[in-house]
């Protein structure tokens, strides 16, 4: 009888390890109470018998970086079957990446193993190392392609379907199609690229000391330039010029007068991200530390040995230069590229997304970080429509209180209806409405809708696209998660606004971003600081809330404890010059 064997085979394990006591009582019990052994096996098999539950939605992950890793951090996998395909099997923290440029924090401290973070989150999680060639949105599939090379054709492809798409791939440098830039230039997006500069620093150095140089090969060799103002050059010019002053100068001694480094910068300043006193410090510090700012030139060609820049003062400049440091913004993956013109968007610099961070033209499709940007509906596309929402008596006309009734759904929809309201120092919709009916009293106004129109007619200068940062991305990835966490309870109770166009409510609210200030860090251990609020703080305090700051941000106790130790060691013990 199957009971039988059921005794045997529990006895058999309960004497798998030492006997005890309690084993030989379950034995015994278990033999003595055949009946219900019985029992319980037959309904084991019922057990096995009944049908599983529904299928889990599968969702892919494209990319390890700041809104990828976050979204995976943050999402509950239990309810999803998650892949996640990345080429590189790591989350590095890239606002450190200037200061591995220069040994003042070293690379491994930086990069957290994505499968260290996958294992903490537990779940069923599984992860490939390969990159994304293209994206099949019709069919929901996408093609992969591993750099290791294991399947039996040798070419290492293969196919992954999805439910849900998260493309998070992040972007590459642009260099506007400038001559010569990818063959003689460096960037600055990845560890690798901060190690290659690294090696870079060292080999210009060593071969400017080399005894057959004259004079002009030296200074030649030791000319650093930086192209692009925004916060990575600027940041790498000030710990490249720490490095140099602090640390090369003293193992260099005869060669350090001839090291020079410039920042070329199309615009009129530097950092104009920053508010107007950041950017002026920062070039006055840089100038009294001998860093030249070039300001209003634009780079048109770099050759092996010059650089050619354009003035509309003094025409076009070459200068030659020792080693170039390119960052002069983003641009889009090629695969990106071509999933965007399949899709019509193809004229665009960067996938557009809606307000819940969906590409609006493929189902189950999402994107975050640096490969999109949120295209944010205008008041004056939906007017019409807004204005049929809101006069629920269908008189024709609006009052202040219908207006006011919907203005909720009408700021979570349309932010930059909120935030033209505070730009103009307004206490409210009333403010905004009267300005369509002259002096009439607030609560007496009634608008038709060619008024209305008026009063909201430039709410949408305050559309911006959000910045290609780490913070938005993080931001994003943690928004998009909490929606997928409860995307089965929103079906039944949705939390969004009004549906300007259609019946209920959205599922979600949308994404907002949520801005928590910005730092520029400028060397001599000062950095500026630009927190919410308008408040501003440059100099030595403003360091050391960064280092708070970015050591609170590590994403393992294990990175916290390797960053703080490297900037420790190079308190005590200066960087490390070695080319490793």
């Amino acid at each position: 009888m199957r009971w039988t064997a059921f005794i045997w085979e529990g006895a058999s394990r309960a004497f798998s390890h030492r006997p005890t006591f309690t084993n030989l009582v379950l034995v015994l019990g278990a033999a003595s109470s055949g009946g219900l052994v019985a029992y319980a096996d037959s309904k084991s098999d019922d057990v096995l018998d009944k049908p599983e539950g529904p299928p889990k939605k599968k969702v892919v992950v494209l990319g390890t970086g700041w809104g990828g890793t976050t979204f995976l951090r943050n999402l509950d996998s239990r309810l999803y079957d998650v892949q996640v395909i990345s080429p590189r099997n790591y989350f590095a923290f890239t606002p450190l990446l200037p200061s591995v440029t220069c040994g003042t924090v070293e690379p491994r401290s930086v990069v957290e193993p994505i499968r260290r973070i996958l294992e903490k989150k537990g779940g069923d999680i599984k992860f490939w190392e390969a990159e994304c060639f293209k994206i099949d949105s019709e069919n929901k599939k996408i093609h992969c392609r591993s750099n290791i090379r294991t399947n039996l054709d040798g070419n290492g492809e293969f196919l992954v379907d999805y439910d849900y798409l998260v493309i998070a791939v992040g972007a590459r440098s642009n260099t506007f199609n400038t001559p010569g830039v990818e063959e003689n230039c460096y960037f600055l997006k990845e560890v690798e690229d901060a190690q290659k500069i690294r090696r870079n620093v060292m080999d210009c150095f060593e071969r400017a000391s080399l005894p057959y140089l004259n004079e002009e090969e030296r200074k030649k060799n030791l000319h650093f330039v930086v192209v692009g103002g925004g916060p990575t050059g600027v940041e790498f010019a000030a710990e490249l010029h720490d490095f140099v002053t602090e640390d090369l100068s003293k193992l260099y001694p005869s060669i350090q007068h001839l090291v020079r480094i410039s920042l070329i910068e199309a615009a009129d300043h530097i950092l104009t991200m920053f508010d107007k006193r950041i950017t002026e410090f920062a070039e006055d510090k840089f100038g009294r530390d001998g860093i030249d700012v070039k300001t209003g030139y634009k780079v048109v060609k770099v050759s092996k040995d010059a650089i050619t820049m354009q003035n509309p003062a003094t025409g076009d400049i070459s200068v030659p230069y020792g080693m170039a440091v390119w960052s002069t913004g983003i641009g889009t993956r090629p695969f990106i590229s071509e999933f965007m013109k399949q899709i019509g968007q193809g004229k665009r610099r960067v996938l557009a997304t809606d307000e819940w961070l969906r590409i609006r033209e493929c189902d189950g499709v999402y994107a975050v970080g640096d490969c999109a940007t949120i295209n944010q509906r205008r008041v004056m596309d939906d007017i019409s429509e807004i204005f049929r929402v809101a006069d629920k008596d269908n008189s024709g006309t609006l009052t202040v209180k219908e207006i006011q009734d919907v203005l909720d759904d009408i700021y979570v929809r349309y932010p930059q209806v909120e935030l033209y309201l505070k730009s103009r120092q307004m206490n409210g919709i009333a403010d905004l409405v009267r300005t369509a009916k002259g002096d009439a009293e607030k609560e007496s106004i009634e608008l038709n809708i060619e008024e209305f129109k008026k009063a909201l007619s430039l709410v949408d200068s305050q559309v911006k696209n959000l910045p290609a940062t780490a913070q938005v991305a993080s931001q994003q990835g943690q928004y998009l998660a909490r929606c997928f966490n409860k995307m089965k309870d929103a079906e039944e109770n949705p939390e969004g606004p009004i549906r300007i166009r259609g019946e209920g409510r959205h599922r979600f609210r949308p994404f907002r971003y949520r801005h928590l200030g910005q730092f520029a860090p400028l060397g001599g251990e000062q950095t500026a600081a630009q927190l919410p609020g308008d408040w501003i703080s440059i100099g030595h305090s403003s360091q050391w809330l960064w280092y708070s700051v970015y050591a609170t941000k590590q994403i393992s106790w294990r990175t916290r404890a390797l960053v703080i130790s490297d900037w420790s060691r190079r308190f005590i013990f200066g960087r490390d010059s070695s080319c490793i």
